[in-house]
């Protein structure tokens, strides 16, 4: 038969069947089911298809209807079907389609399982809702961990982060640890190190294991006010169990920064609690040669010469030229927290002044207002947050360095060349916190304004600046001893603009710029660090961004560079400096694009607010 023959008699067929239907029907009628029959097709969507299906399915469970398999765990038997379990638990779904004995089983028995957390696990398999309870819910999150169930596991871990205390964080870490919890170990640990200081006093803190405790004191971000109370947590730790814990306390006291403590704390508090064992003693030695010998400091690094975050305080960014021709305002950068806040306002519009710390007081000096060049000087109080008035410079002072030789409350503070609005100055004045007064001092050999300035080892250092000409390589070295400057080596490249900062017994020069006076350009990224021991400076790392007025500090055991100028826009980039790797990262920037704002660390919050 040919295809011609098949396709008729597939057309008489059709007709057959039309006639046989639309027979006895009114014309019109049939028409109208023709009609309708090639209309578009349509697809029905019932909302509550799910909710109910699953509402019944819930019912034949309460009822033990249609059930295939029976979860045993303690005595306990619960019927429940293998579709359902298998499509809320990646555990039961291997077990019930893959090629497990189990899943030609009728009954299961879970070995070492909660059977209340198994009960209430299948009923949420059913539901989609569970109750957590603080006293069930270390059991449930275990359970449903096991079962894979990872909307619980979730919803447990939420719940328990809710719940921590000093009284239980420790616990809580240590659990999520072992459930492989890895986001709520990480906020119970998080919580533990900020509430450090209330949680040694609980006796979950006592009860530690030595590895535990260890694990804990290994971290920089314990939230102390000081490195004594680190030590005095160990201490109480082993006094809680002296016979069996003595013998850990070599161990544990390597984590402890020793080098940071004073002095008089090493001698009167460490070596009388830990002096008669002869493991400690070197470890003792070790933090007594950090004080006695400052100069062999960079022979002394380790991380127990590494400050821990909370006790190295915070940073302030004090003015300085911003895109409105000059700011008034501080930052302060919370380095627990990485991130800037706004702080106070400057008593007036300062540019170009320098800013010394004294205890818990900036010392604002010289600087221009915009329109004439200054010689007053002003005092913030960190503790009571007021200004006040000291006597002014005896010469007016705009791109001056300012700098303190030594941290007690009446060290001296020097102001050190910049212009007076005429000439370029060589110029020194020292200010005396007894007498409150400003006495003159040697002069520089040569003349420098917007030159850096530190002190480093009892000495001050004048680096590079402008003396109304070129940029300068020269660098001088005041001693207070002798009253009297000298030459070092200078520096690799012309710079003025710079920032310097003394850190590790060395001195940093930052950035700046070497082009002539009145032109465009010249910006410097590089740096580099002055050995005073061999005269001799060392290029290291360069910065991100060539860039001229920097504010830099250190800020604990490093240096960090704040804002300055591009060429084109004022910059809020912030870089931290790591001499071990010999590298920049970024930090949080600055909320506004600041350049020659002044940058100083303020003492921790303890002695702030």
């Amino acid at each position: 038969m040919s295809v011609c023959d098949t396709q008729k008699i597939d057309t008489a067929k059709d007709n057959i069947s039309t006639n046989s239907i639309d027979e006895g029907l009114p014309r019109e009628l049939s028409q109208l089911s023709l009609s309708s029959a090639s209309s578009q097709e349509e697809f029905y969507c019932d909302k509550g298809h799910s909710e109910t299906a699953l509402k019944n399915i819930y019912a034949y469970y309460q009822s033990q209807k249609l059930c295939d398999v029976v979860l045993i765990a303690g005595g306990c038997r619960i019927p429940a079907h293998k579709v359902v379990l298998s499509s809320c638990s990646e555990y039961f779904a291997a077990m019930f389609t893959g090629s497990l004995r189990e899943a030609q089983l009728n009954e299961i028995t879970l070995e070492r399982v909660d059977s209340q957390a198994l009960q209430a696990l299948v009923h949420y398999c059913y539901t989609g809702t569970i109750e957590l309870r603080e006293e069930s819910v270390e059991v449930l999150l275990s359970t449903a961990s096991l079962l894979q169930l990872h909307s619980v596991t979730k919803a447990c871990c939420a719940f328990l982060k809710k719940q921590l205390d000093p009284c239980n964080c420790l616990g809580i870490a240590l659990f999520a640890e072992q459930q492989s919890c890895l986001t709520l170990h990480k906020s119970a640990l998080e919580y533990t190190y900020q509430h450090f200081m209330q949680v040694v006093k609980h006796q979950e803190f006592l009860t530690l294991q030595a590895d535990q405790l260890a694990n804990l004191l290994k971290s920089d971000d314990l939230n102390v006010v000081s490195e004594e109370n680190v030590f005095e947590s160990l201490m109480t730790w082993v006094q809680h169990d002296n016979i069996s814990r003595e013998p850990h306390l070599p161990i544990l006291l390597k984590l402890i920064k020793l080098p940071l403590l004073s002095s008089e704390y090493l001698i009167d508090k460490v070596e009388l609690a830990c002096g008669n064992v002869p493991e400690c003693q070197a470890l003792i030695m070790e933090a007594v040669k950090w004080h006695l010998l400052p100069e062999r400091r960079s022979l002394l690094f380790s991380h127990r010469t590494r400050p821990r975050t909370s006790t190295i305080g915070r940073l302030l960014a004090i003015g300085g030229m911003d895109g409105y021709k000059g700011a008034s305002n501080m930052e302060m950068y919370d380095p627990r927290t990485n991130t800037w806040t706004p702080f106070m306002r400057m008593g007036a519009r300062r540019l170009q002044f320098g800013v010394a710390v004294m205890q818990n007081k900036l010392i604002v000096v010289g600087g221009r207002d915009g329109l004439k060049t200054l010689n007053t000087v002003e005092c913030f109080d960190l503790t009571t947050l007021s200004w006040s008035t000291l006597a002014p410079m005896n010469t007016h002072r705009h791109g001056l360095g300012v700098a303190s030789l030594g941290d007690g409350p009446n060290s001296p503070i020097y102001a050190v060349g910049g212009h007076d609005g005429w000439i370029y100055l060589n110029s020194v004045e020292r200010w005396d916190a007894c007498s409150r007064t400003w006495t003159t001092v040697a002069p520089m050999a040569g003349a420098r304004s917007t030159c850096g300035v530190a002190a480093l080892r009892g000495r001050l250092y004048a680096a590079g600046g402008r003396d109304g000409g070129a940029c300068l390589r020269s660098v001088e070295c005041y001693d207070p001893a002798t009253n009297h400057w000298t030459n070092c080596a200078p520096m690799t490249r012309r710079r003025c603009g710079l920032s310097v900062c003394a850190a590790g017994g060395y001195l940093y020069a930052l950035g700046g710029h070497e082009a002539p006076a009145n032109t465009v350009g010249g910006r410097l990224a590089c740096v580099e660090r002055y050995d005073p021991a061999a005269d001799s400076w060392l290029l290291l790392a360069r910065l991100s961004y060539a860039r001229d007025a920097i504010g830099s500090c250190l800020l604990g055991d490093r240096i960090v560079a704040v804002g300055g100028y591009d060429g084109v826009q004022y910059l809020n980039v912030v870089e931290v400096y790591d001499s071990e790797s010999n590298s920049w990262r970024k930090l949080a920037p600055l909320t506004t694009g600041r350049a020659g704002a002044a940058v100083v660390a303020v003492p921790p919050p303890r002695n702030l607010f």
